[in-house]
């Protein structure tokens, strides 16, 4: 048995090398950016990374394709969905105010692996973010001049007629991603009032479409003659829901800028649902306007708010809504500039990746070289692929990255707590005056209770006292009692304790709710892909279908409710997600089913770039991380000098050694022998 423990405890120490948590400094605030954005300029920043291409372009599409009129209630739907995940990243930006997003939300509860594969992932959605918004950006420039630019580079400069890429070198796209980079690159002020200025030009416009839509809008649009309100049905609402979230991608940026905030733990919960609340309201009322305009069925696609214009005799208000469609996509731009080069910063701070980009400007006070070097992949994305190639790749970053905030927001809320009250409640280091301990039963206990319990026990000789009144042994009764119920986070609640005590009550703090999160995950991913893959590709018997769909739904709600009868931390004075841990048990649900309906070849290409974010770890990661740098630095030699009772000076230096090995301890001779210790 010995044996078999020794071969494997270099597997082990492998899993828990693969699985460190970050380390917080007593001093989140701390950092070598610059904390100057207010909540309006987050805000700013959330609207601009969520309204852009998608208002101009997908309002339409969906209501034409997909849903009718009833667009409306798909984005409302997606708006109450994207909530939820935009709730976890609002906890954590405040809580944890560094810069990397959910890349450093995994590091902190998850992993150090995980970690390093949603900052990977999320570096990919970025890049083909940005590229993506350039592309559509010059094509919609390009279709106003009547597709000039297309022409006269075809002509002029080069056409390819290769698979998989674009029919020729989108120049515009990229020359604007070098302009934004570049400007970027001047620092965080800059690039907020290049927000703020388009920002304000597409709200504005955004406000002109909808008085004047509203005073051309036709209640008979929506009427049973043209389709009805969901010609589609329910399932096309549905269907329009899994489109419609997408076009709230982008609070994220909010948290990926929560280093730069001036305060973060009131700013970042702020903007997220200021941003979440404007972008849903303008969606939900610009394709309201659209479809009372015209009918749903007659839209343009490409086009249909400035095409919507057109038809009703009005070109110059077509004009304006394609100089608002353009400012709309230069925020969006901005905004994945701005994120990106952050997350690859936070990585590179981290040892993770390659350290020349963790280097800040000292003038800028931004990370230039991150900024000028991805800006200039993202740039070479746009100049070779076509949208349609960018945007199929799109989504599954940015819903692993959800999935994951989801659950380490569970992971973080019921583990042991670590947390003392500095920093605004997001400190992470301990504070052994102030932190309450645990007996051994695993209750938590306040140390002045225990102090004033020892005091009403104890007299000066050392016996026991006796008790003056009953009013006494009543106060103590009540204090004992106080005491017993305040138990440690992870642990059973105490009302629990008579029905769950004998199968829960001797598990370690935190034990259950790690294994629950993980059948959490597991029977929701089972659960999503029988509803998916059931009926059609498995074309599995109606018995075993709904069977299936039972025994993997009782075992979700099952993982929940186990998670739910556990302590979660005591409440900080930052923001705190509700009614943890279902709200983040249905994002987690919500994005698991959306990934899976992602294209096969959408997999392939994540697969293969999960590989190569692999082979980048484990060559440079995982010997540069800074946390295994810390971790050898604690198996170090210490030294300490003890004084002999004869008065001589001993030095007694003692190798830390893994556990199970044997300490070795040399001890050099002086005028007398060394004492036993």
């Amino acid at each position: 048995m010995a044996s078999c423990v020794s071969s494997c405890s270099p597997v082990v120490r492998f899993c828990q090398k693969l699985n460190r948590l970050k380390t917080l400094e007593e001093d989140v605030m701390a950092t070598s950016l610059k904390r100057c954005l207010s909540t309006v300029d987050l805000a700013l920043l959330g609207v601009g990374g969520m309204v852009g291409s998608g208002l101009y372009v997908l309002t339409g599409t969906v209501a034409k394709d997909t849903a009718g009129p009833a667009v409306v209630v798909s984005f409302l739907i997606a708006g109450v969905a994207s909530l939820m995940a935009a709730l976890c990243y609002a906890e954590f930006g405040a809580r944890v105010p560094k810069t990397g997003s959910a890349y450093m939300f995994t590091y902190v509860s998850v992993g150090e692996i995980w970690a390093f594969l949603i900052g990977w992932n999320v570096i990919l959605e970025y890049m083909i973010g940005g590229a993506a918004v350039a592309r559509a950006w010059s094509g919609y420039l390009d279709s106003i001049f009547n597709h000039r630019i297309q022409n006269f580079t075809e002509s002029h400069v080069m056409r390819w007629d290769v698979p998989f890429i674009a029919h020729y070198p989108d120049l515009l796209a990229a020359a604007i991603l070098l302009v934004a980079s570049f400007f970027i690159s001047f620092g965080v002020r800059v690039s907020s009032w290049l927000n703020h200025i388009f920002s304000a030009i597409s709200m504005a416009v955004i406000v002109f479409i909808l008085v004047f839509g509203f005073v051309l809008a036709d209640p008979a649009n929506w009427s049973a003659r043209e389709g009805g309100f969901a010609p589609f049905g329910v399932s096309g609402i549905m269907a329009g829901t899994a489109t419609c979230f997408y076009a709230f991608v982008g609070f994220d940026v909010i948290a990926a800028s929560s280093e730069e905030a001036s305060n973060p733990q009131k700013a970042v919960p702020a903007a997220t649902a200021i941003s979440l609340g404007m972008a849903a309201t303008a969606y939900v009322l610009v394709s309201t306007v659209l479809t009372l305009m015209v009918p749903w069925h007659t839209l343009d696609p490409n086009s249909a708010l400035s095409d919507a214009f057109f038809r009703r005799g009005y070109s110059w208000a077509g004009f304006i809504v394609a100089v608002g469609s353009i400012c709309a996509m230069n925020t969006v731009l901005l905004s994945n500039l701005f994120s990106l080069p952050r997350i690859v910063y936070a990585m590179a701070e981290d040892g993770l990746f390659f350290s020349v980009f963790s280097r800040v400007n000292p003038v800028t006070k931004v990370p230039v070289i991150a900024i000028l070097v991805f800006g200039s992949l993202m740039a070479i994305l746009a100049l070779i692929f076509d949208l349609e190639a960018l945007v199929q790749f799109l989504s599954i970053g940015t819903l692993l990255a959800y999935t994951f905030v989801a659950a380490s927001i569970i992971v973080l809320r019921f583990q042991p707590d670590k947390s003392s009250g500095s920093s605004g409640g997001g400190g992470i280091k301990t504070d052994a005056s102030s932190t309450p301990s645990l007996n051994q039963s695993g209750q938590q206990v306040d140390p002045s209770a225990a102090v004033n319990e020892t005091q009403t026990f104890a007299q000066d000789g050392g016996e026991m006292k006796e008790y003056e009144s009953f009013s006494d042994k009543l106060q103590l009764v009540e204090r004992q009692k106080a005491v017993k119920e305040r138990r440690a986070p992870g642990l059973l609640k105490a009302c629990w304790e008579p029905y769950l005590g004998r199968i829960l009550g001797d598990c370690e703090p935190g034990e259950v709710v790690a294994f629950s999160v993980l059948a959490l995950m597991v029977s929701g991913v089972s659960l999503c892909a029988v509803l998916v893959f059931g009926n059609n590709q498995l074309n599995l018997p109606v018995w075993s279908f709904t069977l299936l769909l039972v025994i993997f739904s009782l075992v979700f709600l099952l993982s929940l409710a186990l998670i739910w009868v556990h302590e979660q931390q005591p409440n900080h004075k930052t923001f705190q997600v509700p009614l943890v841990p279902f709200v983040p048990g249905f994002s987690i649900l919500l994005n698991v089913f959306l990934m899976l309906k992602l294209s096969p070849l959408t997999w392939i290409r994540f697969t293969i770039w999960v590989a190569a974010g692999l082979l980048v770890y484990f060559g440079y990661g995982i010997w540069h991380s800074k946390e295994g740098l810390r971790e050898q630095q604690g198996q170090d030699v210490a030294a300490c000098y003890v004084v002999l009772p004869s008065g001589s000076l001993v030095e007694t230096v003692q190798n830390v050694q893994p556990e199970g090995h044997t300490l070795s301890t040399h001890t050099p001779t002086h005028d007398n022998p060394p004492a036993s210790r």
